[in-house]
């Protein structure tokens, strides 16, 4: 790689701080959160890119009526390469979670502490240090007139932590951005070596079951249909017989099975001396990508309804979430330029893992675009005094750098 590139990121502390003060100081919450979303971020971080010399830029505006604006911004930057296929695209996300109790914070979430070798507030990991290392990293070609041998566009999409309806989703579903051979990294997820590749994802399902029995005395079981006794055997049931129906084992997950967890249980009757009519439970499941979450669904029809048969009760799931996700290959070419750029810049040895949770990767794998999720993250991410370190951001720049010089 040119070795202007690498000093101009060493160099750049200065711009990465201005960078990420202003970008925290403008908070992007989403409604649900009680914010009025991304514009006044993205036309500030529009203007910035604008004034540093990144020019081609495209606003695609998600319609949302709950939000002052009444849009929600998605904003694509275009670094043109010599050539137009097999695009690198780097994804973050601009809207950031509340700072939660704000007695836990030593500092004003949205203003920019700057401690040396790290930088804290809220956003500046979750998702501002990819952000900026992204826009670090195409700097270190645009101020100095070097042309990458592929074209390289940078995305910062709305509404990724309250599941990207007016992100990537509505991007897929209203626009054509992205070509079949087309590679997208996202730097929203890592370990604090840099050393794991996300490249897929557990499919989810979560359930709320709803049991109707009949509400009785305690003393009298036999006048009614106990719901809790009924909800209980059920989700025992789920729990233990569901991994030995999908018993496949993946080393790229940890745990490396699937899993079917009870959680969450609403309150039924008051007091301890009424058996409850009425009882309301969910289930967590994470399963592994070789089994279609309709199969999963087949087997809880089933063994609802027996358990609602001998306990003489109705039985009911509302589904809350469903995500199934396709897996990018772990020798899919994006994973090995990674790794090679990971290598050079950190002397770090990468591996491909699964992880059990959702990212907006799987959305892009669905529309069979391959997706890695990868960072040098210290994972304080929503956390009081969350923080980002110097030393990542200009690192994960230059791995960005050397990935966007890459031939292909």
């Amino acid at each position: 790689m040119d070795t202007r590139i690498e000093q101009y990121i060493a160099g750049s502390r200065d711009l990465v701080v201005e960078l990420q003060r202003e970008l925290t100081r403008r908070p992007a919450l989403s409604p649900e959160s009680g914010g009025g979303g991304e514009l006044d971020k993205v036309t500030y971080l529009e203007g910035w890119l604008r004034a540093h010399g990144i020019t081609q830029l495209e606003r695609h505006d998600a319609p949302d009526s709950r939000v002052p604006s009444g849009i929600r911004p998605n904003l694509v930057a275009t670094i043109p390469g010599k050539r137009d296929d097999k695009r690198l695209w780097i994804m973050s996300h601009t809207d950031v979670v509340p700072p939660g109790e704000r007695a836990l914070w030593n500092s004003d979430p949205w203003t920019v502490v700057d401690a040396g070798d790290r930088l804290i507030g809220r956003g500046v990991e979750d998702n501002q240090q990819g952000l900026v290392s992204s826009v670090l990293a195409a700097l270190s070609l645009v101020q100095q007139d070097i042309v990458p041998p592929h074209t390289v566009k940078l995305l910062f999409v709305a509404d990724e932590e309250m599941g990207s309806e007016y992100g990537i989703q509505w991007l897929l579903k209203n626009r054509s951005l992205f070509k079949s051979d087309d590679m997208v990294l996202i730097p929203d997820g890592g370990d604090p070596r840099g050393e794991t590749i996300e490249v897929a994802e557990k499919n989810l399902l979560w359930l709320e079951i709803r049991t109707t029995g009949k509400q009785c005395h305690g003393s009298r079981p036999d006048q009614g249909a106990n719901a809790h006794l009924a909800a209980c055997e059920l989700a025992v049931r789920l729990h233990d017989e569901l991994p030995l129906r999908f018993p496949q084992r993946d080393p790229l997950f940890e745990p490396d099975r699937s899993t079917f967890e009870p959680t969450k249980h609403e309150g039924n009757v008051p007091n301890v001396n009424t058996i409850p009519g009425e009882d309301v439970f969910c289930m967590d499941m994470r399963i592994l990508p070789c089994y279609p979450v309709q199969e999963v669904l087949a087997e809880v029809d089933r063994i609802m309804g027996e358990v609602a048969q001998k306990r003489g009760v109705r039985m009911e799931y509302r589904i809350l979430q469903r995500v199934e996700s396709k897996a990018t290959s772990p020798e899919a070419p994006l994973v090995h330029l990674l790794s090679q750029a990971v290598q050079k810049v950190y002397g770090v040895t990468t591996r491909p893992i699964g992880i059990g949770g959702g990212t907006v990767g799987a959305f892009l794998r669905n529309e069979n675009i391959d997706a890695v999720v990868w960072g040098r993250l210290e994972e304080s991410a929503h956390q009081p005094n969350e923080y980002a370190l110097i030393a990542n951001i200009l690192g994960d720049a230059t791995v960005m750098a050397t990935l966007m010089m890459q031939e292909r």
